[in-house]
């Protein structure tokens, strides 16, 4: 058995942080060594309650250290991004904001002997194979991270510790510009790959119609924008040597603009689908490598040999780094780059791991008579982004269907292209009820009768059963001055108003614009990857309004954070009485109830579907689950596969009259946005 009471320290590094260990107080082998890294950060839960992450990528961070098995190196430092959301342990990439605590964490630890003032140790990083010396305060020869250095990024100030990256460049790949270019182009784009202590596809902001200073979430909630980026990272990738890179956060793109004088530039850093809040060390030393060599898309004024200051301007701030640059003009090399972090140690003690990480065997529920594959895991593969209703309602299902049929049902979000790659990837997989979509009304009802897909919603997938529905509403910020839906319409025409959805085809796209068809109006749009950003921005005010489901609002109803203005549906709802339908408010033809249902690939066994669909109409009778989803807004309801089926032949043929109606208007407003 797996010991689930294990050491453990937490740090803050750089602008990272995370929980850091020795190799030795971890499980051995990779696979139960990861398992203990999900529990430890709780990776399976999008807000990370279970664990010590806090929800984002930044501080879904682990550094395990060990004694060095290199020669001339004191220790390795292996690094791993544990998911946000789902389970999953990623030890391609490095991370040089967590190498700022290795050198600190080893000394303590025992693994370094400290001299008194400063100790300068040389790290060993697994992930890459490259060398840094790192050198910190050690007054006294103890450890202090009390100090006068300050990083943009973080709150105050500590001491400082130096990172010197000795040889990062072509760490992961063998070369430093891994296509032979120092300039490739792509769908009409230069772009630069670049190998310097992590793999970088780097864009100029105005090939991208940017200005290259537009903050994260304005870049975050441009969708064409990262799809287009996206597309690139996984042709760049392949062309790098990594091979297929969808699933890689490796090579990170980046998008660069002038800097505010000759030695500084701007960057904005992804990890890789979302833009960095500030940007990581890593990627700040290929950004000045690619800044200081000439011929790449970064490439600034004529470096002469010899150390230079550079700056990277990143959002938050700014991060300094001094290079070494060795030869002239194209035999020019970086051979050194320096910069500081700073870091703290935040408790220390031991930390329990949940019992779900290590089940025992006897603990194990016995499978079903019937279930399919008992000794594997059930996935439930969600087309939305973490977070957001669908993402919510489907962990709540696994979490009952686990002991039910004594499978491990794990949740995997595959966000992007309105539901197509999610969809793709289920109705290609085995038909062995293994894999399994969490539908809705816009990947198998509204999307497909608007675009030309490359899978069918009827012929490509197994009905496995209806989960429920949930009413759409129309909300607005409350700060907006606006009474009532009449009132919306007549300030609209004289107002730039913008409504928020979760992506091209989505329910909440497609209501605002039958809104905007029925009330005459011209509400701009902006299309966010899932329904928990879009509708976090009409609370902060970024966008005035939304028509999401109300699974997705509820929270923000009745915390005051948004105001209802009305049902897009046929009838009020029980619960909101005195929130009117838009028809009784002078805006008939928006009827958009959200349906879900989960469907299994296409020439799944009959009596596979059948099981599935006895577990899921079971736990949808459990009265907790009943009530959680009421409360949440959403009505349970169950079906058969042949009932579910007719439903969605019924909805395509709906939806395919509505588009047909709306003519042009709909379809032009979707190519824009």
């Amino acid at each position: 058995m797996n010991n689930r009471n294990i050491p453990c320290v937490l740090m803050r590094s750089g602008t990272s942080r995370g929980p850091f260990f020795l190799r030795e107080w971890l499980p051995e082998g990779t696979e139960a060594r990861d398992q203990a890294l999900i529990g430890a950060i709780g990776a399976s839960d999008p807000l990370q309650l279970d664990g010590l992450g806090g929800g984002s990528t930044l501080n879904s961070k682990v550094a395990i250290v060990s004694r060095s098995q290199q020669p001339g190196c004191d220790v390795d430092y292996l690094f791993a991004q544990v998911g946000v959301g789902h389970q999953s342990v990623d030890t391609r990439p490095n991370c040089g904001n967590m190498l700022a605590g290795v050198v600190p964490f080893a000394i303590e630890q025992g693994l370094i002997a400290a001299q008194d003032g400063h100790t300068t140790a040389r790290v060993y990083n697994v992930n890459t194979g490259a060398c840094i010396d790192v050198t910190v305060c050690t007054p006294g020869g103890v450890v202090t991270y009390e100090g006068d250095a300050r990083i943009d990024g973080v709150a105050g100030t500590a001491a400082p510790i130096l990172l010197n990256f000795l040889d990062a460049w072509g760490a992961v790949t063998g070369h430093l510009f891994p296509t032979g270019n120092r300039i490739d182009i792509i769908d009409g784009i230069e772009v630069t790959c670049i190998d310097a202590a992590m793999p970088l596809m780097i864009l100029r902001a105005a090939d991208l119609g940017l200005t290259g200073r537009e903050r994260p979430a304005q870049l975050d909630a441009n969708t064409a924008l990262l799809e287009r980026i996206e597309a690139m990272r996984r042709v760049m990738g392949a062309r790098m040597g990594l091979g297929d890179v969808s699933d890689s956060v490796v090579p990170k793109p980046v998008i660069v603009s002038p800097g505010d004088d000759a030695n500084s530039i701007t960057s904005r850093y992804f990890t890789p689908r979302r833009c960095h809040a500030s940007h990581a060390v890593t990627g700040a030393i290929g950004v000045a490598t690619a800044f200081a060599l000439p011929g790449t898309v970064a490439s600034g004024a004529s470096t002469p040999a010899g150390k230079r200051p550079l700056v990277v301007l990143h959002p938050a701030g700014q991060i300094d780094i001094e290079v070494e640059v060795v030869g002239t003009g194209e035999a020019a090399q970086v051979e050194r780059a320096a910069l500081v972090r700073t870091a703290r140690k935040i408790l220390q003690g031991q930390l329990q791991l949940p019992s779900y990480v290590f089940p025992p065997e006897e603990q194990r529920p016995a499978p079903a008579a019937a279930a399919p594959a008992a000794t594997k895991s059930i996935r439930i593969i969600v087309p939305t982004s973490a977070g957001g209703g669908n993402d919510t309602m489907a962990r709540a299902l696994a979490r009952k269907l686990s002991p039910l049929l004594g499978q491990n049902v794990q949740i995997d979000n595959r966000a992007g292209a309105n539901g197509s790659v999610a969809c793709e990837y289920v109705a290609s997989a085995a038909p062995n009820g293994q894999t399994l979509l969490f539908g809705y009304i816009a990947t198998h009802g509204i999307y497909p009768a608007l675009e030309s897909l490359r899978y069918s919603p009827l012929k490509d997938f197994c009905p496995v059963g209806l989960i429920g529905y949930s009413p759409t509403l129309l909300v607005v910020n409350p700060a907006l001055d606006i009474a009532d839906v009449r009132d919306l319409v007549r300030k609209a025409r004289d107002t730039k108003f913008s409504y928020a959805s979760a992506g091209t085809g989505t329910a909440p796209h497609f209501a605002a614009e039958l809104f905007n068809l029925n009330a005459g109006t011209s509400l701009q749009g902006r299309t966010y990857p899932g329904a928990a950003p879009a509708i976090a921005d009409t609370v902060a005010g970024h966008t005035q309004l939304m028509f999401p489901s109300l699974f997705t609002a509820q929270p923000y109803l009745q915390s005051g954070k948004l105001r209802a203005l009305a049902v897009a549906g046929s009838e009020r709802l029980p619960n909101m009485h005195g929130v009117p339908t838009l028809a009784e408010q002078g805006v008939p033809g928006v009827d958009v109830t959200q349906w879900y249902a989960l469907f299994a690939p296409a020439h799944t066994p009959p009596e596979v579907v059948a099981e599935l669909n006895q577990a899921l109409n079971t736990v949808l009778r459990d009265p907790e689950l009943v009530a959680r989803m009421a409360a949440d807004g959403a009505r349970v309801q169950t079906s058969t596969p042949a009932q579910l089926q007719q439903m969605v032949g019924d909805e395509i043929a709906k939806w395919n009259r509505v588009a047909q109606r709306a003519q042009m208007q709909v379809g032009s407003v979707l190519e824009e946005a």
